[in-house]
Protein backbone atom coordinates (compact mmCIF):
# COMPACT_ATOMS: atom_id res chain seq x y z
CA UNK A 1 0.00 0.00 0.00
CA UNK A 2 2.89 2.08 1.04
CA UNK A 3 4.25 1.54 -2.79
CA UNK A 4 1.19 2.74 -4.30
CA UNK A 5 1.19 5.68 -2.19
CA UNK A 6 4.92 6.70 -2.88
CA UNK A 7 4.40 5.94 -6.71
CA UNK A 8 1.57 8.32 -6.96
CA UNK A 9 3.14 11.03 -4.49
CA UNK A 10 6.26 10.79 -7.49
CA UNK A 11 3.88 10.66 -10.44
CA UNK A 12 2.10 13.92 -9.06
CA UNK A 13 5.16 15.87 -8.35
CA UNK A 14 6.76 14.37 -11.90
CA UNK A 15 3.59 15.55 -14.09
CA UNK A 16 3.87 19.59 -11.76
CA UNK A 17 7.73 19.28 -12.87
CA UNK A 18 6.59 18.74 -16.24
CA UNK A 19 3.42 21.60 -16.20
CA UNK A 20 6.74 24.03 -14.94
CA UNK A 21 8.97 23.88 -17.76
CA UNK A 22 5.81 24.32 -20.69
CA UNK A 23 4.60 20.68 -20.87
CA UNK A 24 1.23 20.01 -20.92
CA UNK A 25 0.02 16.79 -19.28
CA UNK A 26 -3.74 17.16 -18.47
CA UNK A 27 -5.98 15.45 -21.16
CA UNK A 28 -9.70 15.35 -22.39
CA UNK A 29 -10.82 16.45 -18.29
CA UNK A 30 -12.12 19.47 -18.15
CA UNK A 31 -10.16 22.29 -16.98
CA UNK A 32 -10.50 23.51 -13.21
CA UNK A 33 -11.41 26.96 -12.38
CA UNK A 34 -8.48 27.81 -10.57
CA UNK A 35 -6.19 27.13 -13.69
CA UNK A 36 -8.59 28.77 -16.57
CA UNK A 37 -6.77 32.25 -16.26
CA UNK A 38 -6.23 32.81 -20.50
CA UNK A 39 -8.11 35.85 -21.79
CA UNK A 40 -9.75 36.42 -24.90
CA UNK A 41 -6.85 38.55 -26.52
CA UNK A 42 -4.89 35.26 -26.38
CA UNK A 43 -7.00 34.14 -29.22
CA UNK A 44 -5.84 36.08 -31.44
CA UNK A 45 -2.11 35.43 -31.96
CA UNK A 46 -3.63 31.79 -32.60
CA UNK A 47 -5.68 31.75 -35.42
CA UNK A 48 -3.22 34.56 -36.74
CA UNK A 49 -1.09 31.69 -36.52
CA UNK A 50 -3.53 29.02 -37.24
CA UNK A 51 -3.67 30.51 -41.00
CA UNK A 52 0.04 31.06 -41.79
CA UNK A 53 0.31 29.60 -44.42
CA UNK A 54 1.66 29.80 -47.87
CA UNK A 55 -1.55 27.76 -49.65
CA UNK A 56 -3.52 30.79 -49.59
CA UNK A 57 -1.33 32.38 -52.13
CA UNK A 58 -2.28 29.58 -54.13
CA UNK A 59 -5.87 29.44 -53.64
CA UNK A 60 -5.84 33.39 -54.52
CA UNK A 61 -4.15 32.67 -57.80
CA UNK A 62 -6.55 30.02 -58.69
CA UNK A 63 -9.66 32.58 -57.72
CA UNK A 64 -8.03 34.88 -60.63
CA UNK A 65 -6.50 31.63 -62.93
CA UNK A 66 -8.73 28.93 -62.52
CA UNK A 67 -12.04 30.66 -61.78
CA UNK A 68 -11.66 34.33 -63.26
CA UNK A 69 -12.22 36.50 -61.01
CA UNK A 70 -10.90 39.73 -61.02
CA UNK A 71 -9.04 41.97 -58.11
CA UNK A 72 -12.48 43.08 -56.64
CA UNK A 73 -14.25 40.02 -56.75
CA UNK A 74 -10.92 37.98 -55.11
CA UNK A 75 -11.30 41.08 -52.30
CA UNK A 76 -14.91 40.07 -51.40
CA UNK A 77 -14.52 35.99 -51.44
CA UNK A 78 -11.67 36.65 -49.34
CA UNK A 79 -13.48 39.25 -46.59
CA UNK A 80 -16.62 37.10 -46.74
CA UNK A 81 -15.03 33.83 -46.43
CA UNK A 82 -13.15 33.82 -43.38
CA UNK A 83 -15.84 36.06 -41.96
CA UNK A 84 -18.28 33.28 -42.37
CA UNK A 85 -15.86 30.48 -41.21
CA UNK A 86 -14.37 31.20 -38.26
CA UNK A 87 -17.52 33.07 -37.42
CA UNK A 88 -18.99 29.75 -36.56
CA UNK A 89 -15.10 28.64 -35.30
CA UNK A 90 -15.80 31.25 -32.56
CA UNK A 91 -19.14 30.28 -31.53
CA UNK A 92 -18.25 26.43 -31.84
CA UNK A 93 -15.15 27.73 -29.33
CA UNK A 94 -17.89 29.18 -26.98
CA UNK A 95 -18.76 25.29 -25.92
CA UNK A 96 -15.06 25.21 -25.15
CA UNK A 97 -15.33 27.94 -21.92
CA UNK A 98 -18.62 26.63 -20.77
CA UNK A 99 -17.38 22.98 -20.28
CA UNK A 100 -13.67 23.59 -19.73
CA UNK A 101 -12.83 20.36 -22.20
CA UNK A 102 -12.12 19.69 -25.59
CA UNK A 103 -14.35 19.82 -28.51
CA UNK A 104 -15.05 16.05 -28.98
CA UNK A 105 -14.91 15.33 -25.99
CA UNK A 106 -17.61 17.64 -24.93
CA UNK A 107 -19.18 16.15 -28.66
CA UNK A 108 -20.13 13.14 -25.93
CA UNK A 109 -22.99 15.11 -24.47
CA UNK A 110 -24.27 15.44 -27.52
CA UNK A 111 -23.46 11.85 -29.52
CA UNK A 112 -23.41 9.89 -26.53
CA UNK A 113 -20.58 8.08 -25.08
CA UNK A 114 -20.43 5.38 -27.83
CA UNK A 115 -22.07 7.80 -30.97
CA UNK A 116 -19.48 9.71 -30.35
CA UNK A 117 -17.10 7.39 -32.07
CA UNK A 118 -18.59 7.87 -35.31
CA UNK A 119 -17.90 11.37 -36.05
CA UNK A 120 -15.10 11.79 -33.96
CA UNK A 121 -13.76 8.74 -36.20
CA UNK A 122 -14.11 10.92 -39.41
CA UNK A 123 -12.84 13.73 -37.93
CA UNK A 124 -9.56 12.36 -36.55
CA UNK A 125 -9.12 10.42 -40.11
CA UNK A 126 -10.07 13.86 -41.72
CA UNK A 127 -6.92 15.71 -40.00
CA UNK A 128 -4.33 12.79 -41.37
CA UNK A 129 -5.12 14.60 -44.61
CA UNK A 130 -4.58 18.42 -43.19
CA UNK A 131 -1.69 17.63 -41.41
CA UNK A 132 -0.46 15.92 -44.50
CA UNK A 133 -0.87 18.75 -46.62
CA UNK A 134 0.44 21.11 -44.33
CA UNK A 135 3.67 19.23 -44.19
CA UNK A 136 4.24 18.54 -47.67
CA UNK A 137 4.21 22.13 -48.01
CA UNK A 138 6.43 22.90 -45.08
CA UNK A 139 8.53 20.76 -47.01
CA UNK A 140 8.09 22.12 -50.23
CA UNK A 141 9.15 25.73 -48.48
CA UNK A 142 12.19 24.20 -46.97
CA UNK A 143 13.54 22.50 -50.23
CA UNK A 144 12.90 25.45 -52.09
CA UNK A 145 14.82 27.80 -49.17
CA UNK A 146 18.08 24.93 -49.60
CA UNK A 147 17.92 25.60 -53.64
CA UNK A 148 17.74 29.04 -53.54
CA UNK A 149 20.78 29.35 -50.92
CA UNK A 150 23.07 26.74 -51.80
CA UNK A 151 21.59 25.43 -55.40
CA UNK A 152 20.56 21.95 -53.75
CA UNK A 153 18.42 20.31 -56.28
CA UNK A 154 15.43 18.20 -54.54
CA UNK A 155 15.83 13.95 -54.46
CA UNK A 156 14.43 11.45 -52.88
CA UNK A 157 16.52 11.14 -49.88
CA UNK A 158 16.25 14.90 -49.60
CA UNK A 159 12.38 15.00 -50.06
CA UNK A 160 12.03 12.45 -46.71
CA UNK A 161 14.29 14.52 -44.61
CA UNK A 162 12.61 17.78 -45.22
CA UNK A 163 9.39 16.13 -44.73
CA UNK A 164 10.69 14.55 -41.10
CA UNK A 165 11.90 17.32 -39.93
CA UNK A 166 8.88 18.82 -40.66
CA UNK A 167 7.19 16.62 -38.26
CA UNK A 168 9.60 16.06 -35.91
CA UNK A 169 9.29 19.96 -35.35
CA UNK A 170 5.35 19.58 -35.37
CA UNK A 171 5.44 17.01 -32.49
CA UNK A 172 7.69 18.91 -30.62
CA UNK A 173 5.39 21.71 -30.22
CA UNK A 174 2.34 20.16 -30.41
CA UNK A 175 3.67 17.55 -27.81
CA UNK A 176 4.57 20.38 -25.26
CA UNK A 177 0.93 21.24 -25.51
CA UNK A 178 -0.99 24.60 -25.35
CA UNK A 179 1.38 26.79 -23.56
CA UNK A 180 3.89 26.14 -26.33
CA UNK A 181 1.35 26.94 -28.89
CA UNK A 182 0.81 29.95 -27.68
CA UNK A 183 3.85 30.73 -27.08
CA UNK A 184 5.14 30.06 -30.64
CA UNK A 185 1.96 31.52 -32.36
CA UNK A 186 2.75 34.81 -30.46
CA UNK A 187 6.06 35.34 -32.29
CA UNK A 188 4.63 33.88 -35.62
CA UNK A 189 2.47 36.50 -35.77
CA UNK A 190 4.77 39.34 -35.60
CA UNK A 191 7.56 38.06 -38.03
CA UNK A 192 4.78 36.88 -40.32
CA UNK A 193 3.10 40.27 -40.66
CA UNK A 194 5.82 42.16 -40.44
CA UNK A 195 7.55 40.31 -43.69
CA UNK A 196 3.81 40.28 -45.09
CA UNK A 197 3.92 44.00 -45.04
CA UNK A 198 7.46 44.04 -46.69
CA UNK A 199 5.81 41.58 -49.55
CA UNK A 200 2.71 44.07 -49.93
CA UNK A 201 5.09 46.62 -50.29
CA UNK A 202 6.92 45.08 -53.14
CA UNK A 203 3.72 44.04 -54.90
CA UNK A 204 2.33 47.55 -54.94
CA UNK A 205 5.70 48.92 -56.30
CA UNK A 206 6.08 46.39 -59.35
CA UNK A 207 2.66 45.45 -60.55
CA UNK A 208 0.96 46.38 -63.23
CA UNK A 209 -2.13 47.98 -61.49
CA UNK A 210 -3.70 49.08 -64.72
CA UNK A 211 -3.93 45.31 -65.92
CA UNK A 212 -4.89 43.78 -62.45
CA UNK A 213 -7.79 46.53 -62.19
CA UNK A 214 -8.76 46.37 -65.56
CA UNK A 215 -9.37 42.62 -65.75
CA UNK A 216 -13.49 41.70 -66.70
CA UNK A 217 -15.56 40.53 -63.62
CA UNK A 218 -16.16 36.93 -63.87
CA UNK A 219 -19.42 34.57 -63.15
CA UNK A 220 -20.93 35.39 -59.81
CA UNK A 221 -20.93 31.60 -59.06
CA UNK A 222 -17.29 31.37 -59.23
CA UNK A 223 -17.03 34.26 -56.77
CA UNK A 224 -18.95 32.01 -54.34
CA UNK A 225 -17.30 29.05 -55.26
CA UNK A 226 -14.11 30.44 -54.50
CA UNK A 227 -15.13 32.11 -51.47
CA UNK A 228 -16.84 28.56 -50.82
CA UNK A 229 -13.04 26.63 -51.28
CA UNK A 230 -11.61 29.37 -48.63
CA UNK A 231 -14.26 29.12 -46.22
CA UNK A 232 -13.46 24.98 -46.63
CA UNK A 233 -10.10 25.39 -44.48
CA UNK A 234 -11.71 27.75 -42.21
CA UNK A 235 -14.54 25.21 -41.47
CA UNK A 236 -11.53 22.60 -40.66
CA UNK A 237 -10.85 24.33 -37.38
CA UNK A 238 -14.34 24.36 -36.11
CA UNK A 239 -14.40 21.03 -33.62
CA UNK A 240 -11.17 22.28 -32.32
CA UNK A 241 -12.15 25.34 -31.38
CA UNK A 242 -12.87 24.60 -27.67
CA UNK A 243 -9.53 23.24 -27.01
CA UNK A 244 -8.10 26.08 -27.74
CA UNK A 245 -10.96 28.36 -25.62
CA UNK A 246 -11.17 25.81 -22.72
CA UNK A 247 -8.66 27.47 -20.87
CA UNK A 248 -10.96 30.85 -20.32
CA UNK A 249 -12.82 32.08 -17.43
CA UNK A 250 -16.25 30.93 -17.35
CA UNK A 251 -17.11 34.82 -17.60
CA UNK A 252 -15.09 35.16 -20.72
CA UNK A 253 -17.28 37.00 -23.03
CA UNK A 254 -19.04 35.09 -25.99
CA UNK A 255 -18.42 38.10 -27.76
CA UNK A 256 -14.65 38.54 -27.81
CA UNK A 257 -14.25 35.04 -28.94
CA UNK A 258 -15.94 35.23 -31.88
CA UNK A 259 -14.61 38.75 -32.69
CA UNK A 260 -10.64 37.59 -31.90
CA UNK A 261 -11.28 34.18 -33.59
CA UNK A 262 -12.67 36.01 -36.37
CA UNK A 263 -9.91 38.73 -36.52
CA UNK A 264 -7.13 36.38 -36.18
CA UNK A 265 -8.21 35.08 -39.43
CA UNK A 266 -9.01 37.86 -41.33
CA UNK A 267 -5.92 39.17 -40.63
CA UNK A 268 -4.04 36.67 -42.45
CA UNK A 269 -6.24 35.31 -45.15
CA UNK A 270 -7.18 38.07 -46.26
CA UNK A 271 -3.88 39.41 -47.51
CA UNK A 272 -2.86 36.71 -48.56
CA UNK A 273 -5.49 35.58 -50.92
CA UNK A 274 -5.55 39.60 -52.49
CA UNK A 275 -1.56 38.84 -52.90
CA UNK A 276 -1.78 35.07 -54.54
CA UNK A 277 -4.40 36.96 -56.82
CA UNK A 278 -2.19 39.88 -57.84
CA UNK A 279 0.82 37.83 -57.89
CA UNK A 280 -1.01 35.27 -60.66
CA UNK A 281 -1.32 38.62 -62.91
CA UNK A 282 2.38 38.01 -63.81
CA UNK A 283 2.57 34.14 -63.47
CA UNK A 284 -0.16 32.61 -64.27
CA UNK A 285 1.35 29.13 -63.75
CA UNK A 286 1.33 29.79 -60.35
CA UNK A 287 -2.57 28.54 -59.79
CA UNK A 288 -1.80 24.94 -61.44
CA UNK A 289 1.88 24.43 -59.95
CA UNK A 290 2.89 21.00 -58.55
CA UNK A 291 5.13 22.85 -55.86
CA UNK A 292 3.10 25.11 -54.49
CA UNK A 293 5.71 27.31 -52.66
CA UNK A 294 9.06 27.64 -55.49
CA UNK A 295 7.32 30.37 -57.44
CA UNK A 296 8.25 32.63 -54.58
CA UNK A 297 12.07 32.18 -55.14
CA UNK A 298 11.56 33.19 -58.40
CA UNK A 299 8.79 36.32 -58.33
CA UNK A 300 10.54 37.62 -55.02
CA UNK A 301 14.32 38.82 -54.83
CA UNK A 302 16.69 36.69 -52.19
CA UNK A 303 16.64 39.17 -49.34
CA UNK A 304 12.86 39.22 -48.93
CA UNK A 305 12.03 35.28 -50.07
CA UNK A 306 14.42 33.43 -48.12
CA UNK A 307 13.04 35.36 -44.56
CA UNK A 308 9.21 35.06 -46.01
CA UNK A 309 9.51 31.16 -46.65
CA UNK A 310 11.29 31.03 -43.16
CA UNK A 311 8.99 32.84 -41.66
CA UNK A 312 6.14 30.87 -43.24
CA UNK A 313 7.71 27.32 -42.52
CA UNK A 314 7.62 28.21 -39.24
CA UNK A 315 3.83 29.63 -39.60
CA UNK A 316 2.90 25.84 -41.35
CA UNK A 317 4.62 24.23 -38.45
CA UNK A 318 2.35 25.96 -36.18
CA UNK A 319 -0.70 25.71 -38.20
CA UNK A 320 0.07 21.07 -38.13
CA UNK A 321 1.00 21.92 -34.13
CA UNK A 322 -2.83 23.26 -33.37
CA UNK A 323 -4.01 20.53 -35.52
CA UNK A 324 -2.09 17.22 -34.25
CA UNK A 325 -2.84 18.82 -30.54
CA UNK A 326 -6.55 18.62 -31.06
CA UNK A 327 -6.08 14.93 -33.03
CA UNK A 328 -4.09 13.88 -29.87
CA UNK A 329 -7.82 14.68 -27.65
CA UNK A 330 -9.38 13.37 -30.87
CA UNK A 331 -8.00 9.82 -30.46
CA UNK A 332 -8.17 9.67 -26.45
CA UNK A 333 -12.04 10.34 -26.76
CA UNK A 334 -11.91 7.14 -29.28
CA UNK A 335 -10.87 5.38 -26.54
CA UNK A 336 -7.13 5.18 -26.69
CA UNK A 337 -5.49 5.01 -23.33
CA UNK A 338 -2.39 6.80 -23.73
CA UNK A 339 -1.13 10.25 -22.98
CA UNK A 340 -2.34 12.99 -24.79
CA UNK A 341 1.66 13.35 -26.65
CA UNK A 342 1.97 9.82 -27.48
CA UNK A 343 -1.50 10.23 -29.16
CA UNK A 344 -0.21 12.97 -30.98
CA UNK A 345 2.81 10.84 -32.13
CA UNK A 346 0.35 8.49 -33.92
CA UNK A 347 -1.16 11.35 -36.13
CA UNK A 348 3.15 12.46 -36.74
CA UNK A 349 3.83 8.99 -38.22
CA UNK A 350 0.63 9.15 -40.35
CA UNK A 351 1.79 12.28 -41.80
CA UNK A 352 5.09 11.28 -42.20
CA UNK A 353 4.03 8.63 -44.42
CA UNK A 354 1.30 9.92 -46.50
CA UNK A 355 3.31 13.11 -47.05
CA UNK A 356 5.60 10.89 -48.52
CA UNK A 357 2.85 9.63 -50.84
CA UNK A 358 2.05 12.90 -51.94
CA UNK A 359 5.26 14.51 -52.58
CA UNK A 360 6.61 11.59 -54.50
CA UNK A 361 3.35 10.44 -56.33
CA UNK A 362 1.23 13.49 -57.09
CA UNK A 363 1.14 14.57 -59.86
CA UNK A 364 -0.89 17.72 -59.12
CA UNK A 365 -0.83 19.24 -55.89
CA UNK A 366 -3.61 21.67 -56.32
CA UNK A 367 -5.60 19.29 -57.23
CA UNK A 368 -5.24 17.32 -54.63
CA UNK A 369 -5.48 20.20 -52.22
CA UNK A 370 -9.00 21.46 -53.89
CA UNK A 371 -10.32 18.04 -54.12
CA UNK A 372 -9.34 17.58 -50.19
CA UNK A 373 -10.64 20.46 -49.10
CA UNK A 374 -14.17 19.97 -50.88
CA UNK A 375 -14.57 16.73 -48.87
CA UNK A 376 -13.40 17.91 -45.67
CA UNK A 377 -15.60 20.61 -45.14
CA UNK A 378 -18.48 18.42 -45.51
CA UNK A 379 -16.86 15.88 -43.02
CA UNK A 380 -16.31 18.96 -40.17
CA UNK A 381 -19.70 20.62 -41.11
CA UNK A 382 -21.97 17.62 -40.38
CA UNK A 383 -20.65 17.80 -36.90
CA UNK A 384 -21.09 21.20 -36.52
CA UNK A 385 -24.22 21.45 -37.58
CA UNK A 386 -25.69 19.30 -34.72
CA UNK A 387 -23.20 20.24 -32.17
CA UNK A 388 -24.30 24.05 -32.77
CA UNK A 389 -28.12 23.89 -32.89
CA UNK A 390 -27.37 21.60 -29.16
CA UNK A 391 -25.18 24.72 -27.99
CA UNK A 392 -28.60 26.53 -28.10
CA UNK A 393 -30.35 24.09 -25.84
CA UNK A 394 -27.00 23.50 -23.48
CA UNK A 395 -25.25 25.97 -21.43
CA UNK A 396 -23.31 23.65 -19.61
CA UNK A 397 -21.50 20.27 -19.21
CA UNK A 398 -21.49 17.70 -16.71
CA UNK A 399 -17.41 17.46 -16.28
CA UNK A 400 -18.34 14.07 -14.50
CA UNK A 401 -20.49 12.34 -16.74
CA UNK A 402 -18.21 13.85 -20.16
CA UNK A 403 -16.11 10.31 -18.69
CA UNK A 404 -18.48 8.90 -17.48
CA UNK A 405 -18.28 5.98 -19.90
CA UNK A 406 -20.55 3.14 -17.77
CA UNK A 407 -23.89 2.28 -18.65
CA UNK A 408 -25.21 4.29 -15.96
CA UNK A 409 -23.64 7.54 -17.19
CA UNK A 410 -26.04 10.51 -17.86
CA UNK A 411 -24.77 10.67 -21.05
CA UNK A 412 -25.03 7.26 -22.33
CA UNK A 413 -28.79 7.76 -23.56
CA UNK A 414 -29.76 4.94 -25.64
CA UNK A 415 -27.04 2.40 -26.14
CA UNK A 416 -24.81 4.57 -25.51
CA UNK A 417 -26.05 7.01 -28.69
CA UNK A 418 -28.09 9.90 -29.01
CA UNK A 419 -30.66 8.60 -32.01
CA UNK A 420 -31.23 12.15 -33.29
CA UNK A 421 -27.89 13.60 -33.12
CA UNK A 422 -26.35 10.70 -34.81
CA UNK A 423 -29.27 10.16 -37.43
CA UNK A 424 -28.95 14.05 -37.95
CA UNK A 425 -25.43 13.72 -38.37
CA UNK A 426 -25.70 10.47 -41.04
CA UNK A 427 -28.39 12.31 -43.03
CA UNK A 428 -26.46 15.29 -43.15
CA UNK A 429 -23.19 14.16 -44.26
CA UNK A 430 -25.14 12.02 -47.02
CA UNK A 431 -26.80 15.36 -47.91
CA UNK A 432 -23.76 17.22 -48.61
CA UNK A 433 -21.60 14.41 -50.29
CA UNK A 434 -24.20 14.07 -52.74
CA UNK A 435 -24.18 17.92 -53.74
CA UNK A 436 -20.07 17.85 -53.46
CA UNK A 437 -18.22 17.77 -56.98
CA UNK A 438 -13.84 17.17 -56.79
CA UNK A 439 -11.48 15.32 -58.66
CA UNK A 440 -11.47 12.07 -56.52
CA UNK A 441 -15.44 12.03 -56.13
CA UNK A 442 -18.43 13.77 -57.20
CA UNK A 443 -21.85 13.44 -55.88
CA UNK A 444 -25.36 12.75 -58.37
CA UNK A 445 -26.44 16.56 -57.49
CA UNK A 446 -22.87 18.22 -57.64
CA UNK A 447 -24.19 19.62 -61.14
CA UNK A 448 -27.54 21.20 -63.01
CA UNK A 449 -28.12 23.08 -59.23
CA UNK A 450 -27.18 26.47 -57.84
CA UNK A 451 -25.75 24.55 -54.58
CA UNK A 452 -23.82 21.41 -56.40
CA UNK A 453 -22.31 24.59 -59.00
CA UNK A 454 -21.66 26.73 -56.56
CA UNK A 455 -19.14 24.15 -54.20
CA UNK A 456 -21.49 24.44 -51.46
CA UNK A 457 -22.09 20.75 -50.44
CA UNK A 458 -20.68 22.05 -46.96
CA UNK A 459 -23.33 24.19 -46.45
CA UNK A 460 -26.10 21.95 -47.21
CA UNK A 461 -24.26 19.10 -44.77
CA UNK A 462 -24.75 22.39 -42.04
CA UNK A 463 -28.12 22.61 -43.30
CA UNK A 464 -29.63 19.71 -43.51
CA UNK A 465 -27.84 18.36 -40.45
CA UNK A 466 -28.95 21.41 -37.94
CA UNK A 467 -32.51 21.41 -39.12
CA UNK A 468 -32.77 17.60 -38.60
CA UNK A 469 -31.32 17.89 -35.08
CA UNK A 470 -33.44 20.35 -34.34
CA UNK A 471 -37.14 18.90 -34.90
CA UNK A 472 -36.08 15.19 -33.60
CA UNK A 473 -36.97 14.35 -30.23
CA UNK A 474 -33.95 14.95 -28.04
CA UNK A 475 -32.75 13.47 -24.69
CA UNK A 476 -33.23 15.80 -22.03
CA UNK A 477 -30.72 18.59 -21.21
CA UNK A 478 -28.49 16.56 -18.49
CA UNK A 479 -27.60 19.41 -15.67
CA UNK A 480 -24.00 19.71 -14.62
CA UNK A 481 -23.73 17.72 -10.80
CA UNK A 482 -23.03 20.97 -8.59
CA UNK A 483 -19.82 20.65 -6.19
CA UNK A 484 -18.73 17.30 -8.65
CA UNK A 485 -15.32 17.12 -9.50
CA UNK A 486 -14.35 15.36 -13.07
CA UNK A 487 -12.04 12.01 -12.60
CA UNK A 488 -8.47 12.74 -13.93
CA UNK A 489 -8.54 9.54 -16.11
CA UNK A 490 -10.62 8.39 -18.74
Amino acid sequence: MSSTADHDGALGHLEESLEQHGLETRGIEPVPDPERTATTRGLLPTWIAANITVLLLTVGASLAVVFGLNFWQALGAGLAAPVVSYGLVGLVGVAGRRGGAPGMALSRAVFGQRGNLLPGALIWVARWGWETINAVTGAYALLTVLDILFGIRRNTALVVVALLLFVISTFVISGMGIGAVRRCGRWAAWLFGAFTLLVLGRLVVTTNWGGVLGQPAGPTASMITGAGLIAAGGMSWAPAAPDFTRYLPRTASSAAIVRNTVGGALLVVLPMVLMGAVMAAGMPALARAADPVSFLGEILPLWLAVPYLLVALVGMVLINAMSMYSAGFTAQTLGFRIPRHRAVAVNAVISLVLGGVLMLAATSFLGSFIAFLSLLAVAFSAWVGVFGVDMLRRREYDAAALLDRSRTGAYWYRAGFSPAAVTAWALGLAAGALFTRSDWFSGPFAANNPVGRCGLGWIATIAVSALLYAVLPKPAVVPAASGERAPLAV
